[in-house]
């Protein structure tokens, strides 16, 4: 029996990157069954199709991958590409996708969320260029799983996902490839291997942690085998279905060890992190953290100095949330400048129109053309090339950029878990007031403008409204406030906050203290103690 009768079950929306939810959900019988048809339903089904599988490792990652094995060869696939053990990092699943020409592929990750069986889980549909699918796609997907009576599945034994090679299952084609190969091959053709081996040949050393996530593999391929690094220099290697306790999130308040090695007194030279399906990545140099903004900014102005990208870049995209330090490179450098939504996906038609080159978010992601994913380690590579051809370390390359174009001071503030009713009325209630701002003077800051970001795609002309509130000041400084899509319990308030500084004075201040007029001024104008009781956030990054 191939068709299996079911209802539909409440809140299947996917959100920015996909559906999350606790694993435990998606346990449920027909749970999984039900989204993953709805999935294929909303794409025109997947009959002769090629598609990709693969995910960070989690628990319940490879039970839910032989059961989208089993409903691929029910509803007519033609061959399968998954990789071994279930796993293919986000980056590398992307990749995948392109050069094996698939129509798309299933990610099952829950990105920088923690995992076990009483922690999180996820899937993502990539459609056929790699890239996560548009709204359009995610709105046809929810539709459907309002209305799914049935879906179609083998019922068979899963297939073996531990031996490379193909096996059949019904009429389809079950490939089991090297998760890593194929993505390390890749990273060969955009930098210098052979500058990065000489760095470590000279006695570079670097602390690349993966946080038990699924760039371990990766991680160890590259910088340890391919490049020469110190064995060892890649912690917390293996991928754990729980992570090993560790919240897979490369920020400062999760990668903890890494950041007190680091601002340590025997600091190896170059630090990294990666998270959960390694589409993420922190930098660190020796006594110095990198912000996700700031590293944006560096790889574009200095881009030009890795192979793949020694043609120059040919634009730059940041999502609205992140700082304006990228601005000010681009507009040196002559080249476009694109502010989108939050949400990898809103690259992907500036990507394909070959628009921009580079793109970024706030949230530790960074990326190029060369995928369609944000990719922690081809960040963390690009960092060390331009490292190798500059001869200086990360702390004198950010002092020499920030002499260059002056400092954007930035942090995101996350107060995670409120009730969603009290975080909605905060926010709406400042809508309403949003009309009597402009003008007012709040500690010492003039408020110049406030509004609700929306987006026209230049290319589709697509558009995508309430993707953030925005206050700017008269000095240039900013506040975003922003509810996030990626976690599983109550609603998450972002509060992004910036202030630029010319220099040549004020460029070594703390962050928080150079911001802390912007987050008095924050408290002031939308009152989150108030309505939350938080006197603090829960992240700072």
């Amino acid at each position: 029996m191939t068709r299996h009768t079911t209802t539909p079950f409440a809140g299947q929306k996917p959100g920015t990157s996909g559906l999350r939810k606790k694993t435990a959900v998606f346990m449920q019988p027909n749970y999984l069954e039900n989204f993953v048809q709805a999935t294929f339903d909303a794409i025109g089904g997947v009959a002769d199709k090629v598609l990709v599988l693969g995910g960070d490792g989690r628990y319940f990652g490879a039970q839910a991958a032989g059961i989208i094995l089993k409903m691929a060869a029910a509803n007519g696939a033609a061959r399968v590409i998954v990789g071994q053990g279930a796993w293919l990092s986000t980056p590398a699943a992307s990749h995948l996708i392109r050069i094996r020409g698939a129509a798309g592929g299933i990610i099952l990750s829950a990105s920088h969320n923690p995992g076990g069986p009483d922690e999180d889980f996820g899937v993502k549909y990539n459609i056929g260029n790699g890239g996560p699918a548009p709204e359009t796609v995610t709105e046809a997907i929810f539709a459907a799983t309002q209305t799914i009576t049935e879906y179609r599945k083998l019922d068979v034994p899963d297939p073996d996902l531990t031996v490379l090679g193909e096996t059949v299952l019904g009429a389809m084609v079950v490939e089991v490839v090297d998760p890593v190969a194929a993505y390390a091959d890749l990273m060969e053709t955009l930098f210098d291997f052979k500058a990065l081996r000489g760095l470590f040949h000279e006695g570079f050393r670097v602390r690349i942690d993966s946080m038990n996530a699924i760039t371990g593999p990766y991680a160890t391929e590259i910088f340890e085998r391919r490049l020469g690094a110190a064995p060892g220099s890649v912690v917390h290697a293996t991928p754990l279905p729980d992570f090993g306790g560790m919240h897979p999130d490369p920020n400062p308040t999760w990668a903890h060890e890494l950041m007190a090695e680091m601002m340590g007194p025997d600091a190896p030279d170059f630090g990294a992190a990666s998270d959960g399906d390694g589409d993420r990545n922190m930098v660190l140099g020796r006594g110095v953290y990198v912000s996700p903004s700031d590293s944006l900014a560096v790889l574009a102005a200095n881009a030009h100095l890795c192979p793949g990208y020694a043609a120059g870049l040919k634009g730059v995209a940041r999502s609205m949330p992140t700082s304006m330090a990228v601005d000010r490179v681009a507009a040196d450098l002559g080249i476009d400048c694109y502010e989108t939504p939050t949400g990898w996906k809103f690259f992907g038609n500036l990507l394909d129109a070959g628009r921009v080159s580079l793109c970024g978010e706030e949230s530790f992601g960074t990326g190029s053309d060369h995928v369609r994913e944000k990719d922690g380690l081809w960040a963390v590579l690009m960092w060390l090339n331009i490292i190798a051809v500059r001869g200086q370390g990360v702390a004198e390359i950010m002092a020499d950029h920030w002499e260059r174009f002056g400092r954007t001071y930035y942090s995101r503030h996350d107060y995670e878990a409120l009730p969603v009713d009290i975080a909605e009325l905060m926010l709406n209630q400042f809508r309403a007031a949003m009309p009597t701002m402009p003008g007012q003077v709040v500690e010492g800051l003039t408020v110049a403008a406030v509004d609700e970001f929306a987006y026209a795609d230049p290319v589709d002309g697509s558009a995508s409204s309430g993707q953030g509130l925005r206050v700017l000041f008269e000095d240039g400084a900013r506040v975003v406030l922003r509810l996030s899509g990626t976690g599983t319990e109550g609603a998450t308030l972002r509060v992004y906050l910036e202030r630029y500084e010319p220099g040549p004075d004020g460029l070594t201040l703390d962050p928080q203290a150079a911001l802390a007029p912007v987050i008095r001024a924050t408290e002031v104008l939308v009152g989150i103690e108030g309505y939350t009781g938080r006197e603090e956030p829960d992240v700072i990054t």
